[in-house]
């Protein structure tokens, strides 16, 4: 619309615009706002809602004169199925609009699509609803009537529900929609809404249409290729490849895929229902029958892959559907910074003697892209090679291995084709691989020999010093002058303690500490060798022998550190030729093991047996051994494993099974048996089951239990046991002891789990986010802000509450949070007292944090404000 047509407009009476697009678009309500405001338009007018035809057209929406709800979102949470708040304008986020919330008699419920159950507020699921105005049925179709319509919960046995095949997700009563559940793209076990994908490609090149664009999968040779189907502006048809390349480009560098095939069509002829919603499921099908109105196309799979045209009745009349062109418009690439006072530049050319150089990087490339490097020249793009991100830093460090050297920070930053790299080798690394220079006059930085001058010291010192000058006290290294159970002391003050995973207060324990003692006057204090030559004594194998029995295994080794556990015992047991997956928030010691065995390393969503399942369905065939990684009870969120579904991917695809039980033996089964008995599996199906002794059982170390042949080996030839001096008897004793201890009095367990459900579920009530918890013993309260975190943090510790905040870069900004471990020990009162100290806390910092809950508006004015003992 031309200016001079906006200028005979009078919005100034629109009160209600209705906006029930799927999604609503936060920047299609600002440029809509902005266009339509010198003509009266008000932005208050405008009304997103959802619904559907199924029920009477609407099913939510807001208030009439409100603002639309906009809200920031974690982007890569939602590939998993979380909700995660997070800053605006921040590296991938999100904003998603709100469609408002139940209207009248309606009844929304989001739901697991696979399990049927309903799903806790901080996951995404299927949007279900239930009323009068949802429909019976589809005429004359029962079967689809039945699926649709006839949907119950099978955990609640509620329903009928409407399956309305949206996905999305209730917070604070707001309807956020994320996507199609039909529509869903599943790559590589990571969730794709391809609406975000069709609008990045719209937007990639100015002959595309934005908005008519349709993003799908198909399987070819066994594997799912993403499709781009888009319609192309009526101009003249010259080359095309500047099109093909800005979609492949910016669809990688923005959602880090590949587009494997790409068809440009005319028009106008982009399937759409009646309402203008884009038909992806009818792009898909005319992609296979070929039977889309197709201008040029283009399939990486096809050996001559490069884009042509197809013939059409305007071409061969000598007409065309195109006049003109336009450049591309590429994804604009920021100068490479300056470098010791230089400017670092990443050359687009390297030097005329850099042919080793440039077949060395494409070598590298084509190791690690594998089938994906098919056709590769030095004018590639590796990010558009469909590469993530472990990857990409894979061929970079290999690469510095091999020229023996490092990229800067700001180069590494720029470089984006093979081209590029092998410049940038030539400019810093050097000509030849593994070049020594030997009494060559270099002058080295401090940087490189002084641990002052590392840059990685320098930001450390850089972060505390603003965390003093903002007036906040360190949170780290607090000193506890004395036995941490329910309290500790700090600074001579008493304070209630959350900060210790003394789970079933064994350590403190005067049958635990007597046992220890009695350990150190008859074999002294340590063992003094390694166990292998001198180190055994009789202690070890009461030891391992009572774990092995407690677990359920043949046989148990002890090491002398937990995170060793895991080092040495995944670094030893993989190495090359080997694929370790694990979840994507398994502890740092799983990770550092899994980079020490040499093994090719994936994670897979956060629990997500399903995604395991499609990871390993396209990657088991290329590997030898395959070991999954998960947790029992994770140490971060406090949610549980979902091990009977991981048993059966682990024997689909004939792989190991590797369970880190830190937090939950002595939390998880009724006599703290772990997982295991959790769930009651076999626990022979389990391959290796590692825990620690510095959590329930009160001491200090870990151990892996599993077969006769798995620990025999390990005591053998583990690096970090046959290297290492053997656990001193003082440790051995106590956990020996707290293990006899826990079987006699397995109430503990019953208690701490009791205080752990009461703790969360008072804390939900006041409208705390906490996350995944489960009810295990530990509970987060997320606040998605380190800054705040922090505060809250040190506002408890002056009312006599020790809690730990989780800042930055430990965890993303917008997870930060509060770690709350439970123990037996703790009281009822010890619960109550804290939520309400953290809700009254955190009300103050700001009061946004509750808003959701609107229990807290009524009960502000009588919350008390007293210390906690």
């Amino acid at each position: 619309m031309t200016p001079e047509q906006r200028a005979t407009l009078d919005l100034s009476r629109w009160c209600l615009a209705f906006n029930g697009a799927e999604p609503v678009r936060a920047e299609t309500i600002d440029q809509f706002s902005k266009m339509f405001e010198p003509c009266g338009f008000r932005r208050e007018a405008f009304y997103p809602c959802y619904g559907m035809a199924e029920a009477t057209l609407i099913v939510s929406g807001g208030f009439r004169a409100a603002l639309p709800v906009v809200r920031t979102f974690d982007g890569e949470a939602l590939e998993n199925n979380q909700v995660l708040d997070a800053l605006p304008d921040v590296e991938g986020s999100r904003e998603l609009v709100g469609s408002g919330g139940n209207l009248l008699d309606q009844r929304i419920v989001i739901a697991d699509p696979n399990t049927e159950t309903s799903v806790p507020g901080d996951r995404v699921g299927e949007i279900w609803v239930a009323g009068p105005s949802v429909a019976q049925g589809y005429w004359n179709q029962k079967e689809e009537t039945q699926r649709t319509f006839q949907a119950y919960l099978k955990d609640t046995g509620e329903g009928p529900f409407l399956r309305t095949g949206d996905l999305g997700f209730l917070q604070d009563g707001e309807l956020f929609i994320t996507g199609r559940l039909k529509d869903l793209i599943i790559i590589r076990g990571l969730n794709h809404y391809p609406q975000d994908i069709e609008l990045t490609a719209g937007k990639s090149h100015a002959r595309l249409r934005q908005g008519n664009g349709a993003a799908f999968v198909v399987e070819v040779e066994s594997r799912e290729r993403l499709v781009l189907v888009h319609e192309i502006e009526r101009r003249q048809q010259r080359e095309l490849e500047p099109v093909f390349e800005a979609i492949r480009r910016e669809v990688a560098a923005e959602h880090d895929l590949l587009v494997e095939a790409i068809v440009l069509i005319k028009a106008g002829s982009i399937p759409k229902t009646s309402s203008g919603k884009i038909q992806r499921h009818a792009c898909r099908r005319g992609f296979l029958d070929g039977s889309l109105e197709s201008l040029a196309e283009w399939r990486a799979w096809d050996p001559n892959a490069t884009p042509r045209r197809r013939r059409t009745d305007a071409a061969h009349r000598g007409d065309s559907d195109f006049e003109g062109d336009e450049p591309p418009a590429p994804r604009s690439r920021p100068a490479v910074p300056a470098t010791n006072g230089k400017p670092a530049t990443a050359p687009s050319r390297p030097p005329a003697h850099a042919a080793s150089t440039a077949e060395i990087v494409l070598e590298h490339v084509q190791r690690v892209a594998k089938e994906r490097a098919l056709g590769i020249t030095l004018d590639s793009s590796i990010v558009e090679l469909g590469l993530d991100s472990l990857e990409r830093m894979e061929i970079l460090n290999s690469l510095e291995d091999t020229y023996g050297g490092r990229f800067p920070e700001d180069v590494m930053l720029q470089i984006e084709t093979c081209r590029e790299v092998a410049a940038a080798i030539e400019t810093y690394l050097g000509t030849a691989p593994k070049a020594k220079v030997e009494g060559a006059a270099r002058e080295i930085p401090e940087a490189d020999y002084r641990f002052e001058q590392f840059p990685e010291f320098q930001r450390l010192r850089r972060a505390l010093q603003q965390t003093a000058e903002a007036g906040y006290m360190n949170p780290y290294f607090k000193v506890h002058e004395g036995i941490i159970k329910d309290r500790t002391q700090i600074d001579g003050r008493q304070l209630v303690s959350f900060s210790s995973y003394n789970y079933v207060g064994m350590s403190g324990d005067p049958v635990v500490m007597a046992a220890a003692k009695q350990a150190i006057d008859r074999y002294g204090t340590s063992v003094s060798a390694s166990r292998l030559v001198s180190g055994e004594k009789p202690i070890h194998g009461e030891l391992e022998r009572a774990l092995a029995s407690f677990l359920g295994t043949e046989a148990a080794i002890a090491y002398v550190s937990g995170h060793g556990t895991n080092e040495t015992t995944l670094g030893h047991l993989f190495g090359t030729g080997d694929l370790i997956v694990h979840d994507s928030l398994a502890h740092n010691s799983i990770v550092q093991g899994s980079i020490l065995s040499g093994a090719r390393r994936r994670s897979f969503p956060h629990n997500d047996w399903q995604a395991l399942d499609k990871l390993l369905t396209e990657l088991r065939p290329a590997y030898r051994r395959v070991v999954i990684a998960i947790e029992g009870v994770y140490s971060m969120d406090g949610d549980i494993a979902d091990l009977p579904r991981f048993l059966e991917v682990k024997k689909r695809h004939h792989a190991f099974l590797y369970i880190d039980e830190a937090h939950s033996i002595g939390v998880l089964g009724a006599r703290g048996r772990g997982i295991g008995e959790h769930f009651d599996v076999n626990r022979a199906e389990v391959d290796v089951w590692m825990g620690t002794l510095s959590k329930s059982l009160g001491s200090c170390g870990g151990y892996v239990a599993g077969s006769q042949a798995l620990v025999e080996y390990l005591k053998y030839t583990a690096p970090g046991f046959v290297f290492s001096a053997g656990i001193n008897p003082a440790n051995a004793a106590a956990a020996l002891a707290a293990l006899h201890q826990l079987e006699a009095q397995p109430e503990r367990v019953t208690r701490v789990r009791a205080l752990a459900q009461l703790f969360l579920s008072l804390a939900r009530k006041r409208g705390l986010n906490t996350g995944l918890a489960q009810g295990s013993a530990v509970v987060p309260v997320i606040v998605g802000n380190s800054a705040h975190s922090l505060q809250l943090s040190q506002a408890l510790f002056v009312r006599g509450i020790n809690v730990q905040p989780i800042l930055y870069p430990a965890v993303e900004e917008s997870a930060a949070r509060l770690r709350f471990f439970i123990t037996s020990d703790h009281s009822e009162r010890q619960m109550r007292d804290t939520v309400d100290a953290v809700a009254e806390e955190l009300e103050k910092i700001d009061p946004r944090y509750l808003a959701g809950n609107p229990r807290e508006n009524g009960r502000r004015a009588s919350l008390r404000a007293q210390p906690v003992m």
